[in-house]
């Protein structure tokens, strides 16, 4: 059934909007907890209205691709539900091929294409090392635009 707190706040959400279906998944921006809450906050904000992630990870079948239209609930770093957003758009590009447009809808750092490619290289970095593999500037990332749909008030 999942976790209490999050099919509350789905409940609360479908009472609010009158939205019906079943609950969608969840996620989490970042890795741990501190950078959880801080990105989660830039969500709630409006400021963060974009993520990337590693294409292979859904070539692996570990999750399912967003696709438009796809609603998720935003967790903190506590794993606490805290909002609800909508995928707009998804676009596969190679890691060199992003552009300063869309580091500055992730809305993380100072929003500029450089502070994005040194963050992501990092952490693709370590994400790819976990898998045996080496980063490369052709890596295949999953660039995902978002919209804050609703925050309980």
């Amino acid at each position: 059934m999942g976790d209490p707190g999050v099919v509350q706040f789905w409940q609360a959400f479908c009472a609010r909007t009158g939205a019906t279906g079943a609950m969608p998944g969840t996620t989490r921006f970042g890795d741990g907890a501190g950078q959880q809450d801080a990105l989660c906050a830039l969500v709630l904000s409006g400021r963060k209205r974009a993520t990337a992630s590693l294409a292979l990870w859904y070539g692996y079948e570990r999750e399912r691709a967003p696709e438009p239209g796809t609603l998720q609930i935003v967790l903190d770093g506590s794993g606490a539900p805290r909002g609800v957003i909508e995928t707009v758009s998804v676009f596969e590009a190679a890691f060199r091929e992003v552009d300063a447009a869309f580091a500055a809808d992730e809305g993380e750092g100072d929003g500029s294409l450089a502070y994005w490619r040194a963050e992501h290289r990092r952490f693709f970095s370590g994400e790819l090392a976990r898998e045996g593999l080496a980063f490369t500037e052709d890596v295949r990332v999953l660039c995902e635009r978002f919209r804050l749909v609703w925050v309980p008030r």
